[in-house]
């Protein structure tokens, strides 16, 4: 058994079902104290909802050259390895062929709850930082761990409280690489360089309550709005650009009505959500909706949650050390994207210029019987270590 996968399993054997930890950053810091990483625990949140939070970093030593000048440590470029340890429920147990915090190998693949979202990528980071100190003991670079039990959740308590805790301590990131299961087929066949921004919105239409067989007395709010949506539904927002596609409108949920057949109801709940890329920002998109609102004469409350702003890292010296890292452990030329979901890349993003997401193939994230192919593992711990060595190659140049 390589040391990933005994460490993956370990990791998967222990319960985190947001905001729980289980345990694994405690075996993590483990690990990374013994090569000389500082970690801190952060924790945040009310007790009943407590998230635990590790930093870690492992800073250059300062090196005086022979003319008695001291190497600027400011000068020296920090990577981090960013991630969560906390997993969704596991849903049904009757459903799952395995016990979900049991590690199973069946037909060469890996079963457990977070086996590929995201505790293969984390034991593939650890791995990885254990290999590359062991051969470059004096590396000129800052390497760092960023871990949450809080991205599958709220995210209000995690990797948000800790870039806002290292911002006010000054620290800032050249780098990031986040684990997130972004693999199609492959490990290495995608790598996400940004995400789309999220915003919700609640709208509250009012109208007036009455019986159904009198309208004239009432105001149907669901009626009034209708046209409205439609409009809503017909707008282009943006047409995206090279990297993004274009921001999307969506409606999730309509709630209205007394739950009886005969009544007109007094309100109407909207829900729903954009995904904007970097053409749009939440002000405009803003403007642009409530103009629909207000054209046909509504009486409303509108509430906004920007979930995240979106971020891209062009093609520059992260981009390359990872493509090229894939390339020589995989033979592949990865493809780059920015679609899917949000993750804690968004607010990494505000305090470090080049962030991606690379990690194992996702097609069972969230599932029952989630799995991950054991071929993944080693490769995916193999770039890491690559992106490591190219990063600290071009720092000695």
């Amino acid at each position: 058994m390589s040391a990933t996968l005994q460490l993956a399993e370990q990791l998967i054997a222990r319960p985190s079902v947001t905001p729980v930890d289980g345990g694994c950053q405690d075996l993590i810091a483990q690990r990374l104290s013994a090569l000389g990483f500082h970690c801190e625990t952060i924790t945040s949140g009310p007790a009943d909802f407590l998230v635990t939070n590790l930093w870690a970093k492992r800073a250059v030593a300062l090196v005086k050259y022979t003319s008695g000048a001291t190497h600027s440590v400011a000068s020296v470029k920090t990577i981090v390895f960013a991630g969560h340890t906390d997993v969704v429920p596991t849903g049904p147990l009757g459903e799952w062929h395995s016990a979900p915090f049991t590690p199973t190998h069946r037909d060469g693949k890996l079963f457990g709850r977070g086996a590929s979202d995201m505790k293969v990528s984390i034991a593939a980071f650890v791995v990885a930082i254990e290999e590359f100190i062991a051969a470059n003991p004096n590396p000129q670079l800052n390497i760092a761990l960023l871990l949450t039990s809080d991205e599958e959740g709220p995210a209000n308590d995690g990797t948000v409280v800790v870039c806002k805790t290292l911002t006010a301590r000054g620290e800032k990131f050249d780098y990031c690489i986040v684990g997130e299961p972004t693999s199609v087929e492959r490990t290495g066949d995608m790598i996400k360089n940004g995400r789309r921004g999220t915003m919700s919105g609640k709208l509250t239409v009012k109208g007036i309550q009455g019986h159904i067989a009198y309208p004239h007395l009432a105001q149907n709010p669901i009626h009034r709005v209708a046209p409205a949506l439609a409009e809503l539904v017909g707008v282009e927002w943006d047409k995206g650009n090279a990297f993004f596609p274009p921001t999307t409108w969506q409606v999730s949920n309509i709630h209205g009505g007394t739950g009886a057949s005969n009544v007109i109801p007094g309100h109407v709940v909207i829900d729903f959500n954009f995904r904007f890329s970097t053409e749009s920002t939440p002000e405009s998109l803003q403007s642009r909706l409530t103009r629909v609102l207000e054209k046909y004469e509504l009486e409303y409350d509108l509430t906004w949650t920007v979930g995240g702003l979106p971020f891209l890292t062009t093609p520059g010296t992260l981009v390359a050390a990872v493509q090229e890292a894939i390339l020589e452990e995989t033979g592949i030329t990865t493809q780059l994207s920015t679609a899917g979901g949000t993750s804690d890349g968004r607010f990494i993003a505000q305090i470090c210029t080049q962030v991606i997401e690379m990690g194992p193939p996702n097609a069972t994230i969230h599932k029952i019987n989630e799995y991950v192919n054991v071929a993944d593992i080693e490769p995916l711990k193999n770039i890491y270590r690559r992106v490591l060595e190219n990063l600290d190659g071009q720092a000695h140049t």
